[in-house]
């Protein structure tokens, strides 16, 4: 065996696409080969004793360089390479993800009487996020919330967030939201686009991400972590209601802030719990 290497993202993930040349001491390019389904190169070709460079490159990652000395055996490790995300942000491996309602939530927060936040969830939604394999800005995310889930801890507050004044669930029974895009904002952020469809309105918003990590779950799975938020204006989505308390004071704030927190499993189905 010649060259072996492992080339992981800082999550620890195989970089199926990745592609590694190595040249000697004079700059000549003397092997390139590809990763295989789980990152690793196994060239059995042997090399020339010496020193030599090996540059990492993969869609969607910044390049990485590193050492090998080959000895008299013609063999060079490597050893494990880590990738990162062009831009420095991170994202799961590719593929599809099932948001998992029962350790999710979608939550809205709205301004009481200018000095005070009232916090509302929907208990009833579902959600799939789709990881492009080389373009990571081609990533998609589609959700369904249930408009008559809200729950803000008050029954009479409930029935009428329910009404035509606000969410009219009888007309609109779904919020939808399906995602046009992805661009990086930072380390582990990201810029979500998209239109919302909510109250029989369609609207452009975007969503501020940040990708917390990953990690295994007890039933065998692999799970993501995100978090988002989003700021509302109600009149965008024709919810004009309001009741004008004295000095002027509106009783609800004209603005929404929307905040999810956000388990993903690793495939399209959710496993028994």
């Amino acid at each position: 065996m010649g060259l072996t290497a492992r080339i992981r993202t800082r999550d620890g993930w195989a970089v199926s696409h990745a592609v590694v040349t190595v040249t000697d001491g004079n700059g000549n390019q003397v092997l390139r080969a590809p990763a295989d389904a789980e990152g690793a190169v196994r060239d059995p070709n042997p090399l020339a004793p010496g020193a030599y460079t090996v540059i990492v490159t993969a869609v969607g990652y910044a390049p990485a360089a590193a050492s090998a000395i080959v000895t008299a055996s013609g063999r060079a490790e490597v050893g494990t390479v880590t990738l990162a995300r062009q831009g420095g942000a991170e994202l799961p491996p590719p593929g599809v993800w099932t948001v998992d309602p029962a350790h999710s939530s979608v939550g809205a927060v709205a301004q009481h009487l200018g000095i005070s936040s009232v916090h509302g969830r929907f208990t009833d939604f579902s959600a799939t996020v789709a990881i492009a394999p080389d373009d990571v800005t081609g990533s998609r995310v589609e959700a369904v919330i249930r408009a008559s889930s809200i729950d803000t801890g008050n029954a009479v507050r409930d029935e009428h967030l329910r009404s035509a004044d606000f969410l009219d669930v009888e007309r609109f029974p779904e919020i939808t939201y399906r995602s046009t895009g992805l661009t990086a904002a930072g380390p582990d952020r990201w810029t979500v686009h998209g239109t919302l469809g909510l109250h029989g309105v369609v609207r452009p918003v975007d969503l501020d991400l940040a990708y917390l990590g990953t990690g295994s779950d007890p039933w065998g799975g692999t799970r993501a972590a995100f978090r988002a938020t989003a700021e509302l204006r109600r009149e965008d989505f024709a919810m004009r209601y309001n009741q004008v308390v004295q000095a002027g004071i509106a009783a609800i704030g004209t603005t929404l802030r929307v905040e999810l927190d956000v388990q993903a499993v690793q495939g399209d189905a959710l496993p028994q719990s």
